[in-house]
């Protein structure tokens, strides 16, 4: 049981703890029985060493730490529900006192959920950018897809111009010797890209194929790896291939191509919709990003250090995961932009302090709000996700819960129930786009928002990884 509860600094309890001596006898009687059945004794069968020989041959101790364990989880978990209290970490346990015939005494200090003051949160005022698409957006994109469409087209003649392909062997030197992290075979390098320090992609500009050409740079003063900052250096490249994109013509025959329309005009048409409605839901999010972030500002409540580090964690795993999807991983890219994994985590800090500020936010307005997500509700999330991917919800539960995420779920709902209330509550004002005035159709009057926004996607971040349940289910199926 909880004897005493002391709060101290940095959101942390000791929490003295008491386990009656009949228990206590017990957890020690059962000690001696799993350990006697290990010990070997002259004089004893295995198995049959009395217990008082056993306590004067290796000291209380090997009991004690047995008891221990049988009985420590169980009474910090019972005192943590008498407390009311979240742990956040692993607790640091210090015993007392354990003895046969007396009660066990143990302390147990743990950081906890910080309280949140929260300020008004309903009615708050907010802007929301018009959705707009013009006609130069459209051009970009079809221009992107014509890029996507694009033939890569061997140069044998001429020489290497900006936006060509190179796939090139280089290896670099500092003072005449290889440095680590500066060689490589086939590599595809698109002039123009940046994709090197500079001066490197401007000296390959007018090479041919099967060239050798020396490259000489210097590395930045601020270079992230110490040992390259401010040296020096030269590259031997060969030139293996030249390859130069040959993009297809903008008419009905690249139409009928690159998607499932006859024309050009419809092609387009279908573009400016889909590119409006992404504007509608960027605008929505940025909407939401404002409104929480205003009211996330004007609580008080003091990040615990632990739970930003593992917000830093998820968010090093998002960019990981961007980089899988860019064809490199974490080490190929702190060796190319020259830094440290530890500069890359202080460079997503702020950020991680601002999503767990708005998460300690959200959970207090749920918690005074009574918000919480049914069973059923959890049902049919499950079987829109596993609609998603004509799959049973039967076997998509079975994924999830296998993966332990079904309450990172519960709680993502639970998140955006919450949103759906500020929003609901707030009062919107629509501005145009270019010039941030009231758009003409509400004339810049405060309104308040007459329907929830569409809560099918996930759009705050929660205390979860960055991988979303539906991601999972796919990696699962395949």
């Amino acid at each position: 049981m909880l004897n005493h509860l002391e709060n101290i600094k940095n959101n942390k309890v000791k929490l003295e703890i008491e386990v009656a001596s009949p228990d206590v006898d017990t957890a020690l009687a059962k000690a001696y029985r799993k350990v006697v059945r290990q010990i070997n004794l002259p004089g004893f069968r295995k198995g049959k060493v009395p217990r008082r020989i056993l306590e004067t041959r290796f000291g209380p101790e090997v009991l004690h730490e047995e008891a221990l364990e049988l009985l420590v989880p169980s009474a910090y978990e019972e005192a943590l529900k008498e407390a009311d209290i979240s742990p956040i970490n692993q607790p640091d346990f210090e015993l007392v006192q354990i003895e046969e015939g007396k009660p066990l005494l143990f302390n147990a200090v743990v950081e906890v959920m910080p309280p949140v003051e929260i300020n008004e949160y309903k009615g708050i005022k907010v802007e929301q950018t018009e959705a707009v698409v013009d006609d130069i957006q459209v051009e970009q994109n079809l221009f992107m897809l014509r890029e996507q469409s694009a033939r890569l087209i061997p140069k044998e003649d001429g020489t290497a111009e900006e936006k060509d392909l190179l796939t090139i062997d280089f290896k670099g030197f500092i003072d005449g010797e290889p440095f680590e992290g500066g060689e490589a075979e086939n590599y595809s390098l698109e002039l123009g890209s940046k994709t090197f320090i500079k001066g490197f992609e401007e000296q390959l500009l007018g090479v041919s194929p099967e060239e050798e050409r020396e490259v000489r740079v210097k590395f930045p003063d601020d270079y992230g790896k110490e040992e390259l900052a401010g040296k020096e250096a030269f590259f031997k490249v060969t030139v293996k291939q030249i390859k130069k994109k040959q993009l297809p013509e903008l008419d009905d025959e690249f139409a009928k191509e690159a998607s499932e329309f006859d024309t050009l005009e419809e092609m387009k048409e279908d573009l400016r919709e889909k590119l409006l409605n992404n504007a509608r839901e960027e605008s929505k999010e940025r909407m939401e990003e404002a409104l929480i972030g205003k009211i996330a500002e004007e609580s008080n409540v003091d990040l615990p250090q632990t739970l930003v580090e593992r917000q830093l964690d998820r968010l090093i795993g998002e960019f990981e995961t961007y980089l899988r999807y860019q064809g490199m991983n974490m080490d190929q890219f702190l060796n190319l932009a020259g830094k440290k994994i530890e500069e890359i985590r202080e460079e997503r800090r702020e950020e991680a302090e601002k999503r767990t500020r708005i998460n300690l936010v959200l959970d207090a307005i749920a918690k005074k709000e009574g918000i919480e997500i049914e069973d059923s509700e959890l049902d049919d999330k499950i079987a829109s996700i596993a609609e998603s991917y004509n799959d049973s919800a039967e076997r998509v539960r079975e994924i999830i819960d296998k993966q332990g995420r079904l309450p990172v779920i519960r709680e993502e709902m639970r998140i955006r129930k919450v949103i759906d209330l500020l929003v609901s509550e707030a009062q919107i004002k629509l501005v145009k786009k270019e010039t941030g005035k009231p758009d003409k159709e509400d004339e810049g009057e405060d309104t308040p928002a007459k329907e929830k926004q569409d809560s099918d996607e996930i759009a705050i971040d929660s205390d979860a990884d960055a991988e979303t349940e539906a991601e999972i289910a796919e990696k699962e199926k395949k």
